[in-house]
């Protein structure tokens, strides 16, 4: 499975952006999909994710009521829209996905990992 994401910029301190990630390959989609993200010198931070059908949608505290993650599983592929975003919000952004049923913020539980997308907001 290969995970492709997109959608990374410079955005002023406010405004909104949205992340895409698109999964190809493999005889299916990946179960789970979601975010992990990280800052210069800091570790690999979980964002958002959620399961296939969507009963299952978790945010990261530091994002909790600003982002919000959804699927298109037609077209195999996980949204973040991004609101509110703060400086601190700058990382690379990875897309993240696995075919177990659940949701983790351990990036260790992830088999597969998108190339990363830079996210940068200037106050």
């Amino acid at each position: 499975v290969q995970l492709q994401a997109s959608g990374g910029g410079l955005v002023q301190a406010g405004n909104s952006l949205r992340l895409s990630c698109a999964a190809s390959g493999g005889t299916s989609s990946p179960n789970v999909m979601g975010w992990f993200r990280q800052a210069p010198e800091k570790e690999r931070e979980f964002v958002a994710g959620l399961n296939w059908s969507g009963d299952i949608i978790d945010h990261g505290e530091p994002v909790q009521g600003r982002f919000n993650i959804y699927r298109d599983n037609a077209k195999n592929t996980v949204y973040l829209q991004m609101n509110s975003l703060k400086p601190d919000d700058t990382a690379v952004y990875f897309c993240v996905g696995d075919r177990s049923m659940r949701v983790s913020h351990n990036p260790d539980h992830y088999a597969y990992w998108g190339q990363g997308t830079l996210v940068t907001v200037s106050s």
